[in-house]
């Protein structure tokens, strides 16, 4: 007599979620992080479980520090007896129209090769800035807080022009991304497709250190950064500039000087768990190809931040994702060097 059995059901595996590269319109596809970024390093000891490239070892082979907001000199010392010191290739610097003069005996003395000047350019005049008297490539830096008709005329009329706009994202919060993103929509709505945006401040965004990292992943406002990257990224001439944060706290130093080399390690090593949760959507949204190292923090910080230091932090936090050679080169040089020298030819 034969035996019935009855037949299994196969169970069935959820979909996975969609992530940004699922929503991102457009055909090019999206850089993914090594799971080696979001897990601590192996401990084998065998051929087949190769211990990662230390973070301490991966340097650029040239910097572009595309924000130095202090005169030539200071900069200089800041970057002295550091590991940006000697890689520097070239700098932008922002400078108002009356410091423009000094600039060339300022790089000379320094050593430094200037490869561009940003100049402040107010989104409320409604028009077209107008370009400086200098031998340098001139691009504009501008503050934004709200949505006008002015803003979004004068930075439809500057981007029409070629020009490059750096926008200094002031405050934070839900109202604040949803201006943001109606300021591109409408000043890019006929199609510019000449100048170029940097948005500063929001890589790492302004944010509460008090909030535990335990917390922060499950906040409101970092689901909230990781939703508004991902919209940002979808205007395709919109570059992220990855600038110190404004978390009212000055930069840990590197190397560690007059205070106990533990509480300061300590202190380090939780900024750049910080950094790496911001940078990490970054990268998927914007790939490596949109991301631009500066070493001067917004106008808004009031606390001291040393070009050294946070050189430091921000390049071991970035090669802690796992990236590869390439990468580094092309967000802490290679981005602006392409963005900066191309600048004047686009005006």
């Amino acid at each position: 007599m034969a035996t019935l059995t009855t037949p299994v059901t196969p169970v069935s595996t959820p979909p996975i979620s969609p992530g940004v590269g699922a929503r991102r319109r457009g055909p090019k596809s999206l850089p993914t992080l090594p799971l080696s970024a979001f897990s601590p390093p192996n401990t084998g000891f065998s051929d087949s479980f190769p211990l990662p490239q230390s973070p301490t070892t991966v340097h650029p082979e040239r910097v572009v520090d595309a924000s130095v907001r202090c005169s030539i000199p200071d900069w200089k010392e800041q970057t002295n007896g550091s590991a940006l010191g000697g890689r520097v290739g070239a700098i932008v610097v922002k400078a108002s129209e009356s410091e423009l003069e000094g600039l060339e005996s300022q790089a000379s003395q320094a050593g430094v090769t200037v490869l561009a000047v940003s100049v402040p350019f107010s989104l409320e005049s409604g028009t077209a800035p107008s370009i400086p008297s200098t031998k340098y490539p001139v691009t504009f830096t501008s503050s934004f807080e709200s949505t006008s008709d002015a803003a979004v005329a004068a930075l439809r009329a500057a981007l029409s022009a070629g020009h490059t706009v750096e926008i200094d994202v002031q405050g934070s919060g839900e109202e604040n991304w949803e201006r943001l993103e109606d300021l591109l929509t409408k000043a890019t709505a006929d199609g510019v497709d000449t100048g170029l945006i940097i948005l500063s401040n929001i890589l790492p965004p302004t944010h509460d250190l008090d909030i535990p990292i335990v917390k922060l992943l499950t906040h409101p406002f970092y689901h909230s950064y990781q939703s508004h990257v991902a919209t940002l990224s979808l205007f395709p001439r919109v570059y992220l500039s990855y600038i110190p944060p404004v978390w009212n706290a000055t930069t840990p130093p590197t190397p560690i000087s007059g205070q106990d080399a533990t509480v300061a390690s300590k202190e380090k090593k939780e900024w750049k768990r910080r950094i790496k949760m911001y940078v990490g959507p970054a990268v998927e949204a914007f790939g490596f190809e949109r991301i631009i190292f500066g070493s001067a923090p917004s106008p808004a910080s009031h606390s001291r931040s040393n070009a050294g230091d946070w050189y430091e932090i921000a390049r071991e936090a970035f090669a802690e994702l796992g990236v590869d050679q390439e990468s580094v080169d092309a967000v802490f040089g290679g981005n602006a060097q392409r963005i900066y020298a191309t600048s004047s030819e686009r005006a």
